[in-house]
This record gives C-alpha cells, structure tokens and sequence, in this order.
C-alpha cells in the first residue's frame, strides 16, 4: 500500500548493558527512564523493541514513563548483522579493518533477511491521514543500518556508524521527497556521567 502520511521513526540503542548482556546496569537503567521521560510528549503509537534482554528491559523502563504506550517484541529489532560485504564493495584502505570486525561478529544467514524485512516493516510513509510516531528499541547495527538506507548509502556503509547507549536517532519518511535524519546519537536528556556509553572512547566529543 503506498503511504499518504508521514512517518517519524525514532531509534534508540539499549541502555548500558551488563558484562554477561543478561540485562542493563543500574547505568544503563537510569539511561532508559531519563529517555522516557524525555519523550513523554512525542505522540507515539507503540514502542518496538528487540527480545534479548538489554533491549526489552529498555523498553520497559522507556514505556513506565509514557501514558498507555504499548509495547511490542520484534525479532525485527534483533541483534543481527545487516548485511556483510565482499572485499570489493569496500574502500581499500578499510577493508581489512571491517573485515576483521565482521570475522567476529557472530554475522550468521537470517541477518540479511531480518534487514530487508525491518526496512519493510519500520520506514518509509504510512497509509492513512494521520502521521505516525513509532519507537525501535534495538541494538547498534539496526540503527546504523537504517540510518544508511535514509542517507542513500551503500550497503556496507552500516559499518562505521556507531551509537551510544540510550541515545536518540530520529529519521523522517515524508509521502513527497526523500527521508531525512533529523537528529542522530542525541544524548541531550542525560547527563554527562551517563553519555558515551557503548561508544568507541576515540570518537568521544
């Protein structure tokens, strides 16, 4: 069905996870009520979020903060590798950097799959008159890979883009012109002990 309104997606990585990854630390907790209460006035129809652990009691803590937002589980907003590149998709001089990361990243064959099937589900303009407002509670690699598809870039450029714990990307689907990012790894509504988490220290601003 062809959209006639406008979608405002908005995208958030876990809160600071656990050693183990079986839930968030007492860090990570504050992390997802402070962005809850940060979007108590976004007019959100339902909150997706991912089955592991990290990304499901995010949800949780986000949607304590919000009046009557449902939230639901997606393997959608799983953890998953998008989409592994050939040597030659790459530029030269990074490829045998993101080669060594994909070797460990644990890339299996739903991945590509998964991808193809979150664009589906989550961008793009909606049916109807009304603007939807939705919530993706998921990992890293969703998000970069997302943000990649709304900047019109290759495939393999979800490589490199890295959020922060509990920070927030907003991509805008209107129904006549391209997507837009509005804003990315916004960490305005925590404060300074609680940003950066989860992000590569080198690229600390």
């Amino acid at each position: 069905m062809t959209g006639t309104a406008t979608r405002h997606l908005y995208l958030v990585r876990h809160g600071e996870a656990t050693a183990d990854e079986s839930g968030l630390t007492e860090a990570g907790r504050q992390q997802a009520t402070l962005l809850g209460r940060r979007l108590r006035d976004v007019p959100l129809a339902a909150v997706h979020h991912g089955p592991l652990a990290r990304a499901r009691q995010t949800a949780r803590l986000i949607g304590d903060q919000l009046d009557g937002v449902p939230l639901h589980v997606s393997e959608l907003a799983d953890d998953f590798v998008p989409h592994v590149p050939e040597r030659d998709e790459l530029p030269p001089e990074s490829a045998d950097l993101f080669l060594r990361f994909l070797a460990g990243s644990g890339a299996d064959e739903r991945g590509p799959d998964l991808a193809r099937r979150a664009l589906a589900e989550f961008t793009g303009p909606v049916a109807g008159d009304e603007d939807r407002h939705e919530l993706v509670v998921t990992h890293n690699f969703l998000i970069a890979w997302l943000v990649r598809d709304a900047l019109y870039a290759p495939k393999w450029r979800w490589l490199g883009i890295n959020h922060a714990n509990a920070a927030l990307t907003v991509i805008r689907y209107p129904v006549d012109r391209p997507a837009s990012v509005v804003v990315s790894n916004d960490m305005r509504h925590l404060p300074a002990e609680l940003r950066w988490t989860g992000f590569p220290s080198e690229a600390h601003v």
